[in-house]
């Protein structure tokens, strides 16, 4: 890195940029003057693979340049009222720890509802299928029974420091059960 500079890397960008836009001026002009000599846009449009927009542009550089100026002008910004999926998302929460009685060990292939990846069978023996099994059945459990059917709640109190849920799912969880805090608090 202490070879080049930022203005080395600056100048390569500038290059590239001013290459591009003559190359792209160059294309336009020649498209134009293809159109001009009796080519219709599709035949442009067939021979070069361009898309109908594109060619839309190279031929009249006023929508081009009025196009690239909406572009910059009107970055997309969300609704007001807008709040992110997860925080829009219902979470089901178990009634209690005790009652997740789901499997501990083998191999586990989990419902459609709860898993639609193509890949929904779990080796409980491998970590991080286990913990991938667990996050999958706390964000997608429609139902109490589907967390006490698939969990299990010891197992979900040794995992529950590593998982990687969203963070109002697992607020909600924490809310429900603090010992899942401490477990989170003990094990780093």
């Amino acid at each position: 890195m202490d070879r080049y500079s930022e203005d080395e890397l600056r100048a390569v960008v500038a290059r590239y940029e001013a290459t591009r836009a003559a190359a792209l001026t160059e294309r336009d002009e020649q498209l134009r003057v293809f159109h001009a000599a009796g080519w219709r846009p599709v035949d442009l449009q067939r021979i070069t693979g361009y898309s109908r927009e594109t060619i839309r542009q190279a031929l009249r550089p006023e929508i081009r340049q009025a196009a690239n100026l909406s572009r910059r002008k009107t970055s997309p910004q969300p609704p007001t009222d807008y709040r992110p999926y997860g925080d829009r998302k219902p979470y089901v929460v178990a009634d209690t720890l005790a009652a997740l009685t789901g499997p501990t060990a083998g191999v586990v292939t989990l419902p459609r509802h709860l898993d639609w990846s193509g890949h929904a069978e779990y080796d409980l023996s491998r970590p991080a299928r286990l913990s991938s099994m667990y996050k999958v059945v706390l964000t997608e459990a429609g139902t109490v029974d589907d967390l006490n059917a698939w969990l299990d709640g010891d197992q979900l109190r040794r995992l529950w420091p590593t998982l990687w849920l969203p963070p109002r799912l697992r607020r909600l969880w924490e809310d429900a059960f603090p010992e899942l805090v401490t477990a989170g608090t003990n094990a780093a």
